[in-house]
């Protein structure tokens, strides 16, 4: 393959995806169908530690993110895991039909579960929406717009004195003298064309 970066022309938003027990961000959601509630849905990577929480809840939610955003929202659902903290607690939050939905967002939709399809690397669950609002009136993030200003949203810290690989699409930072062949973003499910030695 020549060059898969060209999938990040693919433009969309950038979405804080939620439920019982953690979220992350995601950029692969669409709205399948029409009406008052429609489906919607998003791409979740397997290798996500969401995707197993996904997977064990009826209810998630998606916050759209606007151009102006903390950058904290980024880095706590972006680059850390709900194994490991509660991010609910780290960016402000409120409870919407039981889902944990950010406050910092333009506006959210509560889904309800109604089926998931095997993709590969990534499930698509698929959603009813049962509520929503517009929090704000300002500009989406849209993917390209977080590729272009990545290094303002993402200030990626790395420990002194390792050779640090870092993830060119979500930010994840590998340690060693080399990327292995065969290694997956644990993150994104990305491969080890994905990853740039930090100087």
């Amino acid at each position: 393959m020549k060059n898969p970066k060209i999938t990040r022309k693919i433009t969309q938003g950038v979405y804080v995806l939620t439920t019982q027990g953690g979220g992350c961000i995601v950029d692969a959601v669409s709205r399948a169908s029409a009406g008052e509630q429609p489906l919607i849905t998003v791409a979740v990577a397997k290798t996500n530690h969401s995707h197993k929480l996904l997977r064990e809840n009826d209810k998630f939610a998606l916050s759209v993110l606007g151009e102006e955003v903390d950058p904290k929202v980024i880095e706590t659902f972006g680059f850390k895991s709900s194994k490991d903290i509660d991010k609910c607690t780290e960016c402000e939050t409120t409870e919407v039909e039981g889902v944990p939905v950010l406050k910092d967002s333009l506006g959210y939709m509560v889904c309800e579960k109604v089926d998931a399809i095997d993709a590969e690397t990534h499930t698509i669950y698929i959603g009813r929406m049962i509520e929503a609002d517009v929090l704000q009136d300002k500009k989406p993030m849209t993917y390209a717009y977080y590729q272009e200003h990545k290094e303002d949203l993402t200030k990626v810290k790395t420990e002194k004195g390792q050779t640090a690989w870092v993830c060119m699409a979500c930010g994840y930072v590998y340690y060693g003298d080399e990327v292995p062949d065969d290694f997956i973003c644990p993150l994104c499910g990305l491969g080890k064309e994905y990853f740039k030695k930090k100087d």
